[in-house]
């Protein structure tokens, strides 16, 4: 029977040699990606497609063998934290494509941009997987403070999502920019994947290295809000790691995938509002409830089943929002 609460820490999957074994896999197949994009070129539809049935088939038959090794709690709580890690890549792709835009990144190098901020990522998201354990293990109103942290990012959402304005990057308000530029001389064309080259006897940095920089700055902002979304579904630091690894690791061909799709998802911004705040709700009714044992916590079932139901009427009425939009600009645009 599913309990009512987290997996407490003393009930963590990850032992060493598991750790070891995920690190292992996790950096063997990011190896795997950098082969892959030694050779820059433009990622075809059927190419992207097939790396990304790849990584979504890693993450599930892990957690077919998850939950029959260490139960359906275990299994209902990796399931449900990499939906919420996947779903909030996927509104990452959106930062993704502004900034490749904005730094007019040629299509045969975009993937290794991608592949560069999926590694930065992943080790930003180990160091404050690791800062959030020992946070709840020694402060039990860490709880209320990850909720908090994901109310707020919720109403950012929210206030974006209910923009009707285009959501443009200014390449020089961003303040590592700014910084690099004010201690390196920078190219004015991209020269392949290098990120300096030297010109008359000068050190200067490429475009590549900015769009680098830019995207990991971004990869700080995003893992402040992805890790406490999955510490409000499982207390167990490997299972946190776990739901990040596996869902960072496609994001490189889910871009590609998604590049045409994600403008259809108008209501994708206000799915994940709803996800957060729901969360940092849940989040707050478990710090509460170790306080007053009175207050009610939510199953992890029930909030997989929440996540669900979000996920599936953001995604329909956005494809009904785009079906209607269409037939009115059919009807609009004059014949011939």
């Amino acid at each position: 029977m599913l309990s009512l609460a987290p997996a407490a820490a003393s009930d963590a999957v990850g032992t060493p040699t598991i750790w070891l074994l995920t690190i292992g896999a996790v950096i063997g197949l990011l190896v795997l990606d950098f082969l892959v994009t030694r050779r820059p070129h433009e990622v075809s539809m059927k190419e992207a497609v097939a790396w990304s049935a790849f990584y979504v088939a890693i993450p599930v038959g892990f957690g077919v063998w998850l939950w029959n090794a260490h139960g359906s709690q275990t299994g209902v709580e990796y399931y449900t934290g990499y939906l919420v890690e996947k779903s909030l890549s996927v509104d990452n792709l959106f930062v993704f494509m502004l900034l490749l835009t904005a730094f007019a990144v040629p299509k045969q190098y975009q993937q290794r941009v991608l592949l560069i901020g999926v590694a930065g990522a992943i080790v930003l998201r180990g160091i404050f997987i690791a800062l959030g354990a020992q946070l709840i293990a020694t402060f039990s109103w860490a709880f209320l403070l990850f909720g908090a942290i994901l109310l707020a990012t919720a109403v950012k959402v929210l206030r974006d999502a209910m923009s009707e304005a285009d959501h443009e990057v200014d390449i020089a308000s961003l303040r590592s920019v700014r910084l690099l530029r004010r201690f390196w001389p920078v190219t004015h064309d991209y020269r392949g994947t290098r990120m300096t080259v030297t010109e008359a006897g000068r050190r200067m940095l490429t475009p590549m290295a900015l769009v680098v920089v830019a995207i990991l700055g971004t990869d700080i902002v995003f893992a402040i809000d992805s890790v406490p979304a999955v510490y409000g579904i499982t207390e167990d630091p490997y299972l946190v790691f776990a739901t990040n690894a596996f869902a960072l690791l496609g994001l490189r061909a889910l871009y590609f995938v998604l590049q045409g799709a994600l403008g259809s998802l108008k209501h994708l911004g206000h799915g994940l509002a709803a996800i957060l705040a729901f969360i940092g709700v849940k989040l707050v009714l478990h710090w509460a409830h170790g306080v007053w044992t009175w207050v009610p916590e939510v199953p992890t079932l029930f909030s997989l089943g929440v996540i669900l139901a979000i996920l599936a009427t953001a995604t329909t009425t956005s494809l009904v929002a785009a079906r209607r939009e269409e037939e009115r600009e059919r009807v609009e645009t004059p014949a011939g």
